[in-house]
């Protein structure tokens, strides 16, 4: 009995018909483990091959065990393989080392792998022992906190630069300091009241819940923008579209990224500068003309390869939408269309 480890033992027996066969107990917590853990030779032949192995991976034991570990491992990876092979048999252990493996069915998922020479009584390395834990959740949400990160700077940036540009639009119409303060309270409040419907309903599990108009969604937006005396500059025609809870987000961000665009380098950064928004139906789209007139005249397009064109790629992603930007000598015309069932979802 004194083979046998003291935390393989029952609680309470003396006399053998209590006590846990060790390798059955280690055998039990390696079967019902949730992370993938197999072992192979210094060849690289996998010899067991646990449940959570078949489920991460898509192998049975039968199908996975005499076959090479490269089954798992992508063309472009099978360069780590002979380096980890290198390692074990120098005797070293690899710990938490992320990379990619493939499933039985050619999906690719995100690990992280810790490697362990397996050695007999004399000491001598006989083969590895591998744990493969999937991380792709824990991938998807480091890239959209990154991501969340990379915008909330992006906006901030923005509204620094519109503010700038409202005391500027605000001081061309204001006759004393008292009106300045006014118009200039007013454009913020709009501006926050747009910028607030490009955020998700964090009491609504992080989506917009409620349905809007597409003209009110826009009037919202440009609001900030319109001079304070009476000559309107901004209009939007054509036919209201509604736009369910689930698209709301995706599309208020899309338009305040184009008027944020037109603020600071377009029509809408010139007191003369005009810009006419006209919806249509198409067929089975919502198309969305965006035309800019009087702004800054440009000799080619702008390089816009920033974070705001990634923020307009993955907006338009969300809506399976489209967008074309047309520069003429007149200005801008952006078209942008959306999947009428899309956009009502």
């Amino acid at each position: 009995m004194s083979d046998i480890p003291a935390t393989a033992r029952a609680a309470g027996g003396s006399d053998g018909k209590s006590e846990i066969d060790a390798g059955a107990w280690l055998a039990a917590i390696v079967e019902n483990s949730d992370d993938a853990i197999l072992s192979k030779t210094l060849d690289g032949i996998i010899t067991t091959w646990n449940g959570g192995a078949s489920r991460l991976f898509g192998y049975s034991a039968e199908e996975a065990i005499g076959r090479p570990v490269t089954i798992v491992i992508p063309e472009d990876r099978l360069h780590e393989e002979d380096h980890i092979l290198a390692r074990l048999r120098a005797g070293e252990r690899i710990d938490h080392f992320e990379t990619v493996r493939r499933r039985k069915d050619g999906t690719l998922i995100a690990i992280s792998l810790t490697v362990s020479p397996v050695r007999n009584a004399a000491g001598q390395i006989l083969g590895a022992s591998k744990i493969a834990r999937d991380i792709t959740a824990q991938k998807r949400a480091a890239a959209q906190q990154t991501l969340l990160l990379k915008e909330m700077r992006h906006r901030v940036k923005n509204l620094f630069a519109l503010a700038t540009g409202l005391v500027a639009l605000s001081a061309r119409g204001a006759k004393d300091v008292g009106e300045l303060t006014r118009d200039l309270t007013a454009r913020l409040m709009a501006l926050a009241a747009a910028h607030q419907l490009t955020l998700p309903d964090v009491d609504n599990e992080g989506t917009a819940g409620t349905a809007t108009t597409l003209f009110s969604l826009l009037e919202a937006i440009v609001a900030p923008h319109e001079l304070a005396d009476e000559r309107k500059r901004i209009f939007v025609k054509g036919t209201d579209l509604a736009i369910g809870g689930g698209a709301l987000t995706s599309v208020a961000l899309l338009l305040h990224e184009l008027a944020t665009n037109a603020a600071k380098y377009g029509a809408l950064s010139t007191p003369d500068g005009r810009l006419d928004v006209t919806v249509s139906i198409q067929d089975d789209d919502a198309l969305i003309q965006w035309v800019e007139c009087g702004g800054p005249t440009l000799d080619r397009a702008p390089d816009r390869e920033g974070f705001g064109t990634a923020l307009e790629q993955a907006s338009l992603r969300g809506t399976g939408g489209t967008l074309v930007r047309l520069w003429k000598d007149a200005g801008l015309t952006i078209e942008i269309r959306f999947r009428l069932s899309r956009l009502s979802q």
